[in-house]
């Protein structure tokens, strides 16, 4: 079986939102029409309390998108976004949600932050995602959404440690490229064995 894994299709990752991607609006079309060619949709949802440990507002004299180092290693802080509840962590009015067998929430626990549609950001705490898609039979996965260089790639890598067959589609997809991460994240993705089809898209 082959599953469409909707990375994170929020409005805070859109346009107006307060970690926004460039253009991120401009896949759901695209998503919500690839969404009939698959067995399975599983959406994900950053979902963050208040106080998550990622936010920069947590860390006194510390700004978005400056490193710290967490127990489980360096992490990017970010404004306050997906904050569980609110308009920001909703997924966007045009995505198809309807279509969805599955949504993995993840990021809800505070003292770690969760890139991957497998695990936290540790490597070790598993969302679900592995023993969902096994006791259905799933074997291939393609990601979509945003952003591709952070949550879509750091879930196909986990995919493909795994076991499973992942394919990114690029052209659904749209990056943050935060110091020459995209380029970074697709060398990761082919050398991991991912499979990438169409154009990459970045902020201009």
């Amino acid at each position: 079986m082959h599953a469409l894994i909707v990375v994170d299709i929020q409005n805070d990752f859109c346009p107006g939102g307060a970690l926004a991607v460039a253009e991120g609006d401009q896949i759901v079309p695209l998503v919500n029409a690839m969404m009939g060619d698959f067995d399975a949709v599983i959406l994900t949802q950053d979902w963050h309390p208040a106080d998550h440990s990622s936010f920069a507002s947590q860390h006194a004299g510390k700004g978005p998108f400056e490193l710290t180092e967490m127990p489980y290693g360096p992490q990017v802080l970010w404004p306050d976004h997906c904050v569980q509840g609110t308009e920001g962590a909703a997924f966007h009015a045009d995505l198809d949600v309807d279509r969805a067998d599955l949504i993995v929430r993840k990021g809800f626990r505070r003292p770690i932050d969760s890139y991957s549609a497998f695990f936290e950001n540790d490597h070790e705490t598993p969302t679900g995602l592995e023993g969902y898609c096994t006791s259905r039979g799933i074997t291939d996965l393609t990601f979509v959404g945003l952003a591709t260089d952070y949550c879509v790639a750091y879930s196909a890598l986990d995919a493909a440690s795994r076991g499973f067959r992942a394919t990114v589609a690029l052209e659904a997809c749209r990056a943050i490229d935060l110091d020459g991460s995209l380029a970074e994240a697709l060398t990761k993705l082919q050398a991991a064995g991912v499979t990438l089809t169409g154009a990459p898209n970045a902020i201009a």
